[in-house]
């Protein structure tokens, strides 16, 4: 693929910074860790890094500030990757200030650190180019102690943040394991997908959607794509139905209504080749109720797609050779709204 991996580079005594992708599901109230699928899947790579004898830093991210799963430390991080990989894990409650620089000149070979939420940095998440990254103060100080960078986190890749572009300016890089099984299976279906191929999208972060319908569609990657999420409601509404206004005020918030007309574009020129959730789930006080498109708007935010949404696009799916999938199709970290992805996703 032209990118390095961990096979074409040497280990032995570096210092290594690894970005995955630690952004778990926390429960809101006892701030502890729902599922730890990520930190597993990261593990391999960090593993890897032990095993051939690097001394690894991981920086890595929790939930963004001001949302209800933000958390400035990642100790509880540590603690579950150091259950996973049964071997001690440290946590030092810094980034890039002379605790962390202490912590991390004082690693010895296969031992693994991981520094405090990176989204704690002003400018980790500020629009600049690769090149501005690298001369900001983390990447600078954090370049200064390590020998080489690893990209894991293939969800966060598109991300043009400090962390994930500004080093790749300054370090030797690569990519882990995650991101290499990721692009691997992408460019199966990229290039060549066994037809007819389904496309699932949906998740919280759907800045990107109406970009990613348009190319797989009009480079006849995917033969139909399956909407939920935020991007599912996006396109809801340029087809015509009134969500209501607290979750139109919810899609501007995150800067996903601003992309309406795309949307509307996209349902005129590919018409019958994305399916549309025809009922959601909202959220009343805590408890899940189902509603039809025909019976919106409401007044209460929509958190998943419904049942007979589910059932229709298990149909669709029933009848792929290939399948592409991207997001869960409602909020699954609320126990009451994960049953529209668990259909589909099973």
């Amino acid at each position: 693929m032209k990118i390095k991996t961990l096979d074409d580079m040497e280990f032995k005594g570096r210092t290594v910074i690894v970005r995955p992708d630690f952004n778990v599901p926390i429960d809101p109230t006892t701030k502890t860790i729902k599922d730890d699928s990520r930190i597993r899947s990261h593990a391999e790579t960090i593993r890897e890094l032990i095993e051939r004898g690097a001394k690894v830093v991981i920086l890595a991210h929790q939930g963004r500030p001001g949302e209800p799963d933000f958390l400035e430390s990642l100790e509880i991080h540590a603690k579950r990757l150091s259950e996973i990989l049964n071997r001690p894990v440290k946590y030092v409650h810094d980034l890039y200030g002379e605790a962390a620089k202490k912590a991390i000149r004082e690693l010895k070979e296969g031992e693994v650190l991981v520094l405090k939420n990176v989204r704690t940095y002003p400018y980790e998440t500020k629009k600049l180019s690769p090149e501005e990254h690298a001369k900001s103060e983390m990447v600078e100080a954090l370049s200064s102690l390590a020998d080489i960078f690893v990209l894991d986190g293939f969800s966060v890749a598109h991300r043009s943040h400090a962390s994930v572009v500004g080093f790749t300016r300054r370090l030797p890089s690569c990519m882990g394991r995650v991101m290499e099984r990721e692009l691997r299976a992408l460019s199966r279906i990229f290039e060549r997908s066994e037809r007819p191929c389904i496309c699932i999208l949906g998740g919280a972060k759907a800045e990107k959607g109406t970009k990613a319908i348009e190319n797989l569609l009009k480079k006849d990657i995917a033969d139909k794509v399956l909407l939920g999420g935020l991007i599912g409601q996006l396109l809801l509404v340029a087809s015509g139905v009134d969500l209501g206004k607290p979750n139109i005020e919810f899609l501007k918030k995150k800067g996903i209504y601003e992309h309406l007309p795309k949307a509307k574009e996209l349902l005129r020129e590919f018409a019958g080749r994305i399916e549309l959730p025809v009922d959601v789930a909202i959220d009343i006080e805590g408890r899940r109720k189902e509603l039809s498109t025909g019976e919106l708007p409401t007044q209460y935010l929509i958190y998943d797609i419904g049942t007979e949404t589910a059932k229709r696009y298990s149909e669709v799916i029933k009848t792929a050779r290939s399948i592409l999938v991207s997001g869960p199709l409602g909020a699954y970290e609320k126990d009451q709204f994960v049953k529209g992805t668990e259909i589909v996703f099973k």
